[in-house]
């Protein structure tokens, strides 16, 4: 089985909720991740093979967070990306998924993190029978 090596490691900012960052979606944090994380070690996003990003909270974000995050990030979009939604750790989670990836030889080089802004999250009202307020 090949090693695998972690060579660059960035995080999204931390805000408060309904703060600065609360009008930017979390696909767009993801982005800025993973350019920070390839420009930290001089990588060009036509290397990257794979990406795995985590990200629970998906209403509001729209269609695969993690290939908007790689699109965002000038990734090619033959890179395929996969979204983690798990409670809790989904980007620890996909930080093993792409070892698991590496280590078994499907790719070589790989992103992967996670990102989420609870800021944006929708509020829903189960209010279909009515609500007492």
């Amino acid at each position: 089985m090949k090693e695998v090596f972690i060579v660059s490691a960035v995080r999204t900012p931390v805000g408060s909720f309904l703060g600065s960052l609360a009008g930017i979606p979390a696909t767009k944090l993801g982005s800025i991740a993973i350019k920070g994380a390839l420009n930290k070690i001089n990588l060009s996003p036509e290397e990257i093979e794979e990406v795995f990003m985590g990200n629970v909270l998906q209403a509001n974000e729209g269609q695969a967070p993690a290939r908007q995050a790689a699109l965002g990030a000038g990734l090619k979009n033959t890179v395929p990306a996969t979204t983690v939604n798990k409670v809790c750790a989904s980007g620890m989670k996909a930080v093993i998924m792409a070892a698991q990836s590496i280590k078994c030889g499907d790719a070589e080089v790989i992103v992967a993190g996670g990102m989420e802004n609870m800021s944006r999250t929708p509020h829903y009202l189960d209010g279909r029978n009515g609500v007492k307020l």
